[in-house]
């Protein structure tokens, strides 16, 4: 059986080392040129995941660094905390760094038999070599274009700007988030010594990171910044997850807004559902054709939709309070915290989506 992916990014690697681990030969075919490498981007991988990841992919322990408590707080309650996430001493997620999760991968994938790596331009000959699934991770190709250009999107005319702070030592074991009137920023520990720093601004207004940092920084005693990387933000949700037997994956099925660290979780679970349906395909048998697609979309697409709005309400929630000035959203965030049994609930969501 043979499967091309097309990309080479994180989501393209995850499910290609899924895939080989069941015996299927995986071809990656990526563009001619290599993705410039972005040292300051991390990745939260909620526990279950982890466990998920580290059983059925590849362990990553040791690349990982562990959250087992997220504290909330609104800059509109004079920096009070509205929500405050533990569960009996346990982990929470891990925080890993994108670049070495790539490169761990690749380095794996490189030394797997059926495994191949090809560089060239992604065009119509791909739907003729034979191929009994395409899966198309990367969101700017011709297939991409042609077949999955129908989406619900919603631009948020944000930007999401992130570094890493150098700080001296500490436990550093606490995720914080701080809903500011520019945006969500969030504290991201990855070691004892360095924080990975999330800010999430609205509008397109330039701001001195660096200074909002170390203005909203409560926690450490900072060493140094490093420079800055930038992206645009946006929900989208693509209309057909599938068209014939090329099936649309990672990014290109869904993007949500960064808030609560669930983007590569999301892919993550698809993966975990996709990884089922092949492994009971070949138990019986049966072989990886359009069906496989089909099921595909059948189980995962309304769990993504639903999924993604909930994230979505959640950041309207927090931007209407910025916009109107009122402290009733905060204070609403802050009585449903104190519920225990919704607290509970809020931890279980985040950490499986809704396959539970």
């Amino acid at each position: 059986m043979n499967v091309c992916i097309l990309g080479n990014g994180l989501t393209s690697l995850t499910l290609a080392k899924s895939l080989v681990s069941k015996g299927i030969h995986v071809d990656i075919i990526s563009k001619k040129t290599d993705n410039k490498i972005n040292y300051d981007r991390t990745i939260g991988i909620s526990k279950v995941n982890l466990e998920f990841f580290n059983k059925e992919i590849l362990n990553i322990d040791k690349l990982t660094w562990d959250i087992n408590k997220i504290e909330i707080y609104s800059e509109n309650l004079n920096d009070e905390k509205i929500l405050n996430f533990q569960n009996d001493n346990q982990n929470l997620f891990s925080i890993i760094r994108n670049h070495e999760l790539i490169s761990y991968l690749l380095n794996r994938l490189k030394k797997e038999r059926l495994c191949k790596f090809k560089k060239k331009l992604i065009n119509k000959d791909i739907l003729t070599q034979g191929y009994d699934l395409i899966i198309n991770c990367d969101y700017s190709n011709f297939i991409s274009k042609k077949f999955f250009f129908n989406r619900i999107t919603k631009n948020y005319n944000n930007y999401a700007y992130t570094t890493i702070i150098r700080h001296s030592k500490t436990r550093n074991n606490k995720a914080t988030q701080i809903f500011t009137s520019k945006g969500p920023l969030a504290f991201l520990p990855i070691s004892e010594f360095e924080t990975s720093v999330v800010y999430s601004v609205r509008g397109r207004q330039k701001i001195d990171f660096k200074n909002l940092i170390r203005f909203y920084n409560k926690s450490y005693n900072i060493l140094h910044i490093n420079n800055f990387s930038r992206f645009e933000l946006q929900m989208s949700n693509v209309r057909n997850y599938y068209h014939g037997n090329i099936l649309a994956f990672g990014d290109l099925l869904h993007k949500i807004h960064p808030l609560a660290g669930q983007g590569f979780n999301m892919t993550l679970r698809d993966i975990k559902i996709f990884s089922k349906i092949i492994h009971e395909r070949l138990n019986l048998g049966l072989p990886l054709d359009i069906t496989v697609n089909v099921e595909f979309e059948k189980k995962s697409k309304h769990i993504n939709y639903i999924f993604s709005n909930g994230i979505d309400f959640i950041y309207e929630f927090f931007n209407l309070e910025s916009k109107t000035k009122s402290k009733i959203f905060s204070k609403t965030a802050k009585f449903l915290g104190k519920n225990s049994h919704l607290n509970k609930r809020f931890i279980k969501i985040a950490d499986n989506g809704f396959l539970f």
